[in-house]
């Protein structure tokens, strides 16, 4: 049976879902898991590029296998692209924002100071009948933020980043809800398998990284892969939990446990021990096949000089991409718990056996 964990990994989920970190901007959330994490890992160390890199040494004097964990830290946002006439910004996406979910929206502005903002458009009212049909555009919204034009010009430039400004709540049955569950959960999830190492007696060097910029091409992932050289590695990301209107057959079951993905990109013997692991702890899990690749931190990992065999959890969210993403806090423990007893599980034999198919 999987041991419960007295770490408090609901309580820095919603401190990581309410640190804002875009792309390129990860540092606050760095600092959040230095802080939070030290006491479970020998260092922490940042990297040229702002991957988080938190070292847990294995145990006993054999040949340790190197495990890497790689969960990003990035979060979409927005850059500020002009200043317009009367101090409106206008902006541009870091990550893959959907438009319709912006408007009436509250950001921050992080120019030279935290500046609030709201989202805002042409009012229907004074729209015409057409314009009411459509989408409002990207192009078409801009950011007020209260200020006149020059007072707007002293404090932010153009290049400054935005985040939703939206703090996390929970919802009834276990569920959590907020902006950059994608991919905070699964930081959560990590840090919850480092408390629970503290506990085990695991042979293996764990190199758990905080990755940067995964929304816009899994640059943290490939620049420490290459760096780590792992023997091994697990990419802990999200997929999509069940909505109305989207097929059974495109979602996972939110609150039904950590979900191990299968394909072409995935080692097949990591594929199997994560499930076996997952019976014999009793962990709830759900299987998801990918046809490809699977636009996580595990394809670069996977190629990454001659290869690291790379397997994959990940947890279901609702409503991917908005700043209402909303998963069950039990498939976050539970994705943590299953990485830990998987890390607890390796021996060098296993290690030596991934080349052998």
């Amino acid at each position: 049976m999987p041991m419960e964990t007295s770490f408090n990994g609901k309580h820095l989920l919603m401190r990581l879902s309410d640190t804002p970190g875009g792309a390129g901007d990860e540092r606050l959330i760095a600092e959040v898991l230095e802080e939070e994490l030290s006491p479970f890992v020998d260092s922490i160390e940042i990297d040229a590029v702002g991957n988080a890199v938190l070292f847990k040494q294995g145990l006993g004097a054999q040949l340790h296998p190197r495990i890497m964990l790689a969960a990003h830290m990035d979060e979409i946002s927005l850059i500020v692209m002009k200043i317009d006439q009367g101090g409106f910004l206008r902006v541009a996406q870091i990550g893959g924002f959907d438009p319709r979910t912006l408007l009436g929206q509250e950001v921050i502005v992080h120019g030279k100071r935290r500046i609030k903002g709201v989202i805002g458009s042409k009012p229907p009212h004074l729209s015409s009948a057409e314009e009411r049909k459509q989408t409002v555009p990207l192009t078409e919204l801009f950011v007020d933020v209260g200020l006149p034009e020059q007072r707007v010009r002293e404090l932010i430039v153009v290049g400054d980043r935005m985040t939703i400004d939206r703090h996390p709540v929970e919802l009834l049955g276990g569920r959590i809800s907020g902006k950059a569950m994608d991919n905070r959960a699964s930081v959560a999830a990590v840090a919850i398998c480092l408390e629970q190492l503290h506990k085990l007696r695991a042979i293996s060097d764990v190199y758990a990284v905080g990755t940067v910029q995964e929304e816009i091409g899994s640059i943290g992932a490939q620049t420490a892969a290459f760096r780590l050289q792992p023997d091994l590695a697990i990419a802990i990301d999200v997929c999509h939990g069940e909505t109305p209107g989207v097929a059974d057959d495109l979602v996972q079951q939110i609150g039904k446990g950590p979900v191990i993905t299968f394909g072409p990109h995935i080692h097949p013997k990591i594929f199997e021990r994560l499930k076996q692991v997952a019976i014999t702890n009793r962990i709830p899990y759900q299987i998801e096949v990918s046809q490809g690749a699977t636009w996580t931190d595990a394809d670069p990992i996977q190629i990454t000089q001659a290869g690291v065999p790379t397997g994959l959890i990940s947890i279901p969210l609702r409503y991917m991409h908005t700043a209402v993403e909303t998963l069950s806090f039990d498939d976050v423990q539970n994705a943590g718990i299953l990485l830990a007893s998987f890390i607890a599980d390796i021996d060098q034999a296993f290690v030596e056996d991934l080349i052998c198919y």
